[in-house]
């Protein structure tokens, strides 16, 4: 299991250490300097059941971006994800990805109830 995070963000480092106290294994990735790839991107589409703005760290400054944030809605869904892949700010972390396992965000309720998070 992969998560990938952002050292500064408060909801990244709860949710770090909610998996250390549990000791699930897991990849810590810098989620600005290692995004995740295509397949992580698509696979975290697919948990939202298609919602691709769900991705989106739209708290971020650099979602707020006028640029960005207003080309997003013509993008195609490629186009979305190369533009992930190239600015991981914009993704909503903690990304949590692995064999049966994409979440966004920490929500501990939803995160028990996980079987992969189980141990």
């Amino acid at each position: 299991m992969k998560i990938y995070q952002y050292e500064k963000c408060e909801s990244c480092k709860k949710a770090l250490r909610w998996l250390k106290e549990r000791n699930i294994e897991f990849v810590s990735l810098p989620i600005r300097e290692k995004t995740p790839t295509r397949k992580e991107i698509l696979q975290m589409i697919k948990s939202h059941n298609g919602q691709i703005k769900k991705l989106f760290n739209t708290s971020s400054k650099d979602y707020r971006e006028p640029d960005v944030k207003s080309k997003i809605p013509n993008l195609s869904e490629e186009e979305i994800i190369s533009l992930l892949q190239e600015r991981g700010n914009l993704i909503k972390r903690p990304f949590v990805v692995g064999d049966g396992i994409a979440l966004q965000g920490f929500k501990p309720d939803l995160w028990e109830k996980e079987p992969v998070l189980k141990k």
